[in-house]
């Protein structure tokens, strides 16, 4: 039996001039670029001893790091969209030549469970999944803020890395950002079983990345002169700016292989490890991937009693990439038989960063006058992106043997770039 899939993704990059050309990573930088100059903050550079230059330092530091902040959490929660478990369906064990059940129930959604197909047995399965995120490590998208300080510039007379002195270096630009990203993720996964106890197979995700958002510059002149302006005059100056952006990409996300071998099998109970390869094949430049490999190793145990069959995951994601972090896996669920066509599964997906975050925000900025105080760049907090997440499915068995696939995941916690609920349905099919 052959499946097939019509993934249709509309809507072509509809955005001002300046950004028509640029992919979606050069959008999320023009979210934050405000003016022509080139320059991501454009003042006026018409007023003496080159004031409107004093914030270009800071928009280079903070405003990069940022950006590539957002731009990275989005590429990389992208490729870590969740792909349905290859363990759903009838899996079979020979004895003397005779395919055997190992299973009642349909499996699991996300997670892992130990029995493997049986020998020259596959698995079919087609999935879409759709993802409107919602919050950064908490934050709201449409409530992302972002502080530009003054340059430390040390006049003649004033003490040295004084920042503050003179009173006009307390001003500061103020940027709020309003964003949208919604992604819907098609894939389509083939499994074959080499032999009885091993399982090999591939996802291939087609991937539909939309981003938008406004956000606006609000010059806030604490020290009382109009030194800082985007135009006019110091009479009559211009002290805000803004930009906007909208578009969408469309392509190849970030294909993964799996494999997966059965180390023992009772009735009862049963272990097996199971290795994944996440391959860069989705364009990051475009968000449609995480642009580095990632592999993760699992050690798989479920059981079996009755129409409830209980399982657990434990293992280690290595990535491939300077700016993001290694994490321990841990998923724990059952699966369970509502009646002969319908399961019911249920999982909590768990991970854990290791080491110190290698992508966060940029560290707060302390002035010195006129007296002490800090200055927080950005809203989105500085944590370990730990994630830990709820799904509930259910699978349908129709007559002709192919089962139908409804789930809902829930994030449990404020972690990295998160949506409300993850959306998936899918067909299935074993043979």
């Amino acid at each position: 039996m052959s499946l097939r899939v019509v993934f249709v993704a509309g809507a072509l990059v509809a955005v001002v001039t300046p950004v028509r050309a640029q992919d979606l990573r050069q959008q999320v930088r023009q979210l934050f670029t405000f003016g022509t100059c080139g320059r991501q903050v454009c003042l006026d550079t018409s007023v003496l001893f080159g004031h409107g230059d004093h914030y270009i330092p800071a928009s280079e530091e903070i405003g990069t790091t940022l950006i590539s902040f957002l731009s990275t959490s989005i590429g990389t929660s992208v490729s870590n969209t969740p792909i349905s478990s290859a363990s759903s369906g009838t899996t079979f064990r020979f004895e003397g030549g005779v395919p055997v059940k190992t299973s009642t129930s349909a499996g699991p959604v996300f997670g892992e469970r130990a029995q493997t197909l049986g020998r020259g047995r596959w698995f079919v399965g087609v999935g879409v999944t759709a993802i409107d995120f919602a919050r950064l490590r908490g934050v709201p998208l449409d409530g992302i803020t972002l502080t530009l300080p003054h340059q430390d510039t040390n006049p003649p007379g004033s003490p040295r890395d004084t920042l503050g002195v003179p009173p006009f270096e307390n001003d500061i630009i103020d940027v709020k950002v309003r964003m949208d990203v919604s992604v819907w993720v098609a894939s389509l996964s083939v499994n074959y079983g080499l032999v009885d106890g091993v399982d090999l197979g591939v996802t291939v995700p087609l991937v539909r990345t939309a981003v938008s958002g406004q956000s606006s510059a609000q010059l806030l002149l604490v020290g009382g002169d109009t030194l800082h302006r985007f135009g006019g005059n110091g009479t009559n100056p211009v002290l805000t700016s803004s930009s906007a952006v909208e578009g969408t990409a469309t392509g190849l996300g970030d294909v993964e292989g799996r494999l997966k071998i059965n180390l023992a099998q009772t009735d009862r109970i049963g272990v097996s490890v199971v290795g994944f390869a996440r391959f860069p094949t989705g364009d990051d430049n475009n968000l449609l991937g995480a642009g580095r490999f990632s592999g993760r190793a699992l050690g798989v145990v479920s059981a079996r009693f009755g129409d409830l069959s209980p399982h657990a995951n434990f293992g280690v994601t290595v990535r491939d990439a300077t700016d993001l972090n290694n994490s321990v896996e841990a998923n724990a669920g059952f699966d369970t038989l509502l009646s002969p066509w319908t399961t019911m599964a249920f999982d909590l997906l768990g991970s854990w960063q290791l080491g110190a975050p290698k992508l966060d925000v940029p560290a707060p900025v302390v002035f010195l006058a006129p007296v002490r105080h800090t200055v927080e760049v950005t809203n989105i907090p500085s944590q370990q992106d730990d994630l830990l997440s709820m799904s509930i499915g259910f699978k349908f068995r129709t007559p002709r043997g192919i089962q139908i696939v409804t789930n809902a995941l829930f994030p449990l916690r404020d972690s990295g770039l998160q949506p409300s609920v993850v959306w998936t349905g899918g067909v299935e099919y074993n043979f």
